[in-house]
């Protein structure tokens, strides 16, 4: 087996621990790619994922810089020795990949390959991505150095895991897009329900007060002051629905960001004061921060609806190599063992499994006429 840095078993095993902890497709390809180039001792680590039209629905590098990755330009197509690995789905192991009769050159800004090593990931007959290494770091005398037998026994193992891996992580995406859209159609129907009633109140109240304009004005400010009050009610409602009906852009943004302009508009929308801070804060993969943001929504949902909290406070801190969420209101608190006993649980079996479901523990502190805390931490990538 290879002398690299970080060779035999307890790399092996560290490799696929590192695979197992993520759950989204895009982690999981990056934990792969990052852990072939360390195991193997490779300068250049590359993993593309095939579509259906000769190109690569994801494509993922360690050991090239992002200046260097952007000015190599398009994703490469499936052709050459990457091609051969996708169809034929068979191993490659090259002294030289410039010398072989499939090579067809790369861009001018892409860095100079010797040494191959390449294995197509399967799931079963079919091959769902292509792994390859590139350059291994050994001393370059004539015929001493690249990739040897035992490497690509070992990349074969890694590529096994790594098929497992991506598999369950495409299962988790398609489980949790199946439960968005349930979670969408529910708070549809929550809006509808809500939103409806407060319309027809208010058109109701609306033509109370116009028959009374003429014979009893006082009454009719009365009923126009209710008219107010219920559309107010009603643009609460829509706005905390389509907050929530919204999709995060946490890729782009961030959570923390996510996070402040979610609390901004809540703070807006409703009496309590609501406020966010973030310290020291560094990025979590993305199955964590969906978690985060979630139970951040649903403590904010119990605090602001339930808890007739005056002041409702937000942080996100970082703790270890993760991090930890902190919502607390000084509302009225419960007792959480009766809450529990009576079956009204406030959405806490949500924000439970939400937390265990990203391997992070849930606490929550709350008394009667004590306030509630709610804490969330993850243990980070």
């Amino acid at each position: 087996m290879s002398q690299g840095p970080r060779s035999g078993l307890a790399a092996v095993s560290s490799a696929l621990l590192a695979m197992s902890r993520h759950l989204e497709v895009r982690d999981v390809l990056k934990t792969i790619v990052a852990s072939a180039r360390e195991l193997l001792d490779a300068q250049y680590a590359a993993l593309g994922v095939p579509d259906d039209h000769g190109g690569f629905a994801q494509f993922v590098v360690d050991g090239v810089s992002d200046a260097q990755w952007k000015a190599i330009g398009p994703l490469p197509r499936q052709h050459g020795i990457l091609a051969a690995m996708l169809h034929e789905a068979t191993p490659e192991r090259l002294a030289d990949v410039r010398k072989d009769p499939r090579f067809e050159g790369w861009p001018s800004a892409h860095p100079d390959m010797v040494d191959f090593l390449g294995l197509p990931i399967r799931d079963g007959d079919e091959v769902i991505g292509a792994l390859f290494l590139a350059n291994k770091n050994c001393p370059r005398q004539e015929g001493s150095c690249g990739f040897t037998e035992e490497d690509e026994e070992l990349l074969g193992i890694l590529a096994q895991h790594a098929a497992i891996a991506l598999t369950n992580a495409r299962l988790y995406e398609r489980s949790r897009e199946l439960t968005i859209a349930e979670e969408r159609s529910r708070l549809a129907h929550e809006l509808h329900d809500a939103v409806s009633q407060k319309l027809f109140s208010l058109r109701l109240t609306a033509q109370a007060a116009a028959a009374l304009v003429d014979r009893d004005p006082t009454r009719a400010k009365d009923e126009m002051q209710q008219v107010a009050t219920l559309a107010a009610e009603a643009s609460d409602e829509l706005r905390a629905a389509v907050v929530e009906l919204r999709p995060a852009a946490l890729d782009e943004d961030g959570l923390t960001a996510t996070l402040r302009t979610h609390v901004q508009v809540l703070d807006r929308a409703h009496t309590a004061r609501v406020t966010f801070a973030a310290r020291s804060f560094r990025a979590l993969p993305a199955a964590q921060e969906e978690a985060m943001l979630r139970v951040a929504q649903e403590a904010l949902h119990n605090a602001l609806r339930h808890s007739g909290a005056a002041h409702v406070d937000v942080t996100v801190d970082r703790r270890g190599g993760g991090a930890v969420l902190r919502v607390t209101d000084d509302g009225s608190g419960f007792d959480p063992q009766s809450v529990r006993r009576a079956g009204r649980h406030l959405g806490l079996v949500s924000m439970r499994d939400r937390t265990s479901g990203v391997g992070g523990k849930l606490t929550v502190e709350s008394a009667p006429g004590k306030g509630t805390t709610i804490e969330m931490e993850v243990p980070g990538g």
